[in-house]
C-alpha cells in the first residue's frame, strides 16, 4: 500500500500545482485585457451619433471673441468711449430747441399785471431758439474724450490679444492631451506585452519570479498613467468648451496640427512691429494726451466764454400768428453774453493743480509702459527662441526613447538585459513623449505671447 499511497500523493500535488497555475493565469488575464482596450473619448453632451464639430484655431478664436465676457466688456467700454466723443463734439455745435410757454398773471385795479416783469394777464411764448456757446473748455473736453476713446480702443486690443494667448494655450493643450493619451496607451500596451513576456520566460525557467513582479508593477503604473492622461484630456476639453461655446458643448474636435511648422520671426521684425502696434504703449500715450487736455480745460476757467442766442416766434397776449387788427405776432430777437471770470476763491487754480498731478502720473505710466515693452520684447522673444530650440531636441529624445525601448526589450528576450533596464526604458519613453507634447504647447504659447506685443499671430 505504501507505493500506492506515494503515487496518490504525487497525483494530488500535481493537480494542486495545475490548479494554482490556472488561477494565476486567470488572475492576470482581466488586467491585461483591460489595459489593451482603446482609450475612451470623454462623454459627449450631444445626442448620440451627432457628428463632432471640427474646429480650427481661427474658428475657435472667432467663437471665443463672441463668447468671452471680459473681451466683450472691453469692446463695450470702447463703444461707450466713442459715444462720449460724439457727445462732446455735439456740444461744440449750435443746438436748436423750440420753447412753448403760457403765463397767467393776476391784475390790479388798473387792469395791469401785478408783477412788473410780466407784460399782460395772458402771455404766450412759442419760439425756436438757436443756442451756441463758445468756450475753450468745450474744445479741450472734445479732445480729451477723443484721446480717451483711442485709449479705450487700445485696451480692447489688449483684451483681444490676451484672449488669443488663453485660446492658444487651451486649444493646443487639448491637442497635446490627446497625443499624450495615445502615447500612454502605447506605454500601457507595452507594459502588458512585457508582463506577458516575463511570464512566458518564467514558465520556461529562463527568468526569476522577481522579474514578473517588477513587470507587473510597471504594467500597473502604466495603466494608472493612461487613466491620468485620459482625465487630463477631458479637463482640457472642458476648459476649451467653456471658453468658446455659449452653451455647454463637448462634441467637437481640434483639427490644427500641434507639430505643424510655425516660424519664429526675427528679433528685428518683432521690435519694429511692437514699436508700431503695441496697444499697451498706445493706451498709455492716449491717457497722457487726455491728461494734457485736462490741464488745458482747467486753465480755460481763467478765460471769458461767449454765449449767443437767437429766437424766432411769438411772445404775445394771444396764442396766434396774428393779433387783433391783423397785426403779426411773429418776430425775432438775439442776445450775446460774454462771461468774464473775476474771482472764485482759488477753485480754478485748484482744478489746474489736480489736472497737472494727473498729467504727471500719466507721463510716468507712459514711461513705465515703454520700458516694460523693451524688457518684454527681449524676455518673450528669448522664451520663444528657447522653446523652439528645445523642441527639436525633445522630438529627437522621444524618437530615441522609443527605439531604446524596442532594442532593450529585444535584448531582454535574448537574455542580455535585465528587467530593470526594460522598466527604465519604458519610463524614459513615457516621460520623453509627454515632454515633447508639453514642449510643443510651450512654443505655441510663446508665439501667442509675442503677438501681444506685435499683433501678429503665427498660425500654421
Amino acid at each position: 500500500m505504501r507505493p500506492l499511497a506515494r503515487f496518490a500523493v504525487t497525483l494530488l500535488a500535481a493537480a494542486a500545482l495545475c490548479l494554482y497555475g490556472a488561477a494565476m493565469c486567470m488572475a492576470q488575464e482581466p488586467a491585461t485585457g483591460a489595459a489593451s482596450a482603446p482609450p475612451q473619448k470623454p462623454a459627449q453632451s450631444d445626442s448620440a451619433g451627432a457628428p463632432a464639430l471640427k474646429l480650427t484655431l481661427q474658428d475657435a478664436l472667432a467663437r471665443a471673441r463672441k463668447n468671452s465676457v471680459a473681451f466683450q466688456s472691453a469692446l463695450t467700454d470702447s463703444a461707450i468711449a466713442r459715444q462720449d466723443r460724439f457727445q462732446a463734439a455735439g456740444a461744440l455745435l449750435p443746438s436748436v430747441t423750440y420753447n412753448n410757454l403760457a403765463w397767467y398773471t393776476q391784475l390790479n385795479k388798473t387792469s395791469s399785471p401785478i408783477f412788473i416783469a410780466n407784460n399782460a394777464a395772458h402771455e404766450y411764448l412759442s419760439q425756436a431758439n438757436i443756442h451756441e456757446s463758445i468756450d475753450l473748455a468745450g474744445v479741450s473736453s472734445f479732445r480729451r474724450t477723443a484721446a480717451l476713446a483711442a485709449a479705450a480702443k487700445a485696451r480692447a486690443e489688449i483684451a483681444s490679444r490676451g484672449l488669443v494667448v488663453t485660446l492658444v494655450q487651451d486649444y493646443y493643450s487639448v491637442a497635446a492631451a490627446q497625443q499624450k493619451v495615445v502615447s500612454a496607451q502605447k506605454a500601457a500596451d507595452e507594459g502588458d506585452r512585457f508582463l506577458k513576456l516575463t511570464q512566458d520566460l518564467e514558465h520556461g525557467g529562463e527568468v526569476a519570479h522577481s522579474d514578473v513582479i517588477k513587470a507587473e508593477l510597471q504594467a500597473n503604473e502604466r495603466r494608472r498613467g493612461l487613466q491620468e492622461a485620459q482625465l487630463s484630456w477631458l479637463n482640457a476639453r472642458l476648459d476649451l468648451a467653456v471658453l468658446i461655446f455659449p452653451d455647454f458643448n463637448e462634441n467637437f474636435e481640434v483639427t490644427d496640427d500641434l507639430h505643424a511648422p510655425a516660424p519664429l520671426p526675427t528679433l528685428g521684425e518683432v521690435q519694429q512691429q511692437a514699436a508700431r502696434d503695441n496697444p499697451d504703449v498706445r493706451a498709455a500715450l492716449e491717457n497722457a494726451r487726455a491728461s494734457g487736455f485736462d490741464v488745458t480745460g482747467a486753465r480755460a476757467g481763467y478765460l471769458p466764454s461767449l454765449t449767443v442766442d437767437y429766437w424766432y416766434g411769438i411772445d404775445a397776449p394771444q396764442f396766434a400768428v396774428n393779433g387783433p387788427g391783423g397785426v403779426s405776432n411773429l418776430g425775432s430777437s438775439a442776445a450775446a453774453t460774454l462771461n468774464i471770470p473775476i474771482w472764485n476763491w482759488g477753485a480754478t487754480q485748484s482744478r489746474i493743480k489736480q489736472a497737472q498731478l494727473r498729467r504727471d502720473q500719466a507721463k510716468r505710466e507712459l514711461s513705465l509702459a515703454q520700458r516694460k515693452l523693451l524688457a518684454e520684447i527681449k524676455s518673450l522673444y528669448s522664451e520663444a527662441e528657447t522653446a523652439l530650440n528645445e523642441l527639436g531636441g525633445l522630438d529627437r529624445s522621444a524618437q530615441l526613447a522609443e527605439e531604446s525601448l524596442r532594442l532593450t526589450t529585444l535584448r531582454y528576450k535574448g537574455g542580455e538585459a535585465t528587467v530593470l533596464e526594460v522598466v527604465d526604458a519604458q519610463t524614459t519613453y513615457a516621460q520623453s513623449s509627454a515632454a515633447y507634447q508639453d514642449g510643443a504647447v510651450r512654443y505655441r504659447v510663446a508665439l501667442a505671447n509675442l503677438q501681444t506685443l506685435t499683433g501678429v499671430l503665427t498660425t500654421p
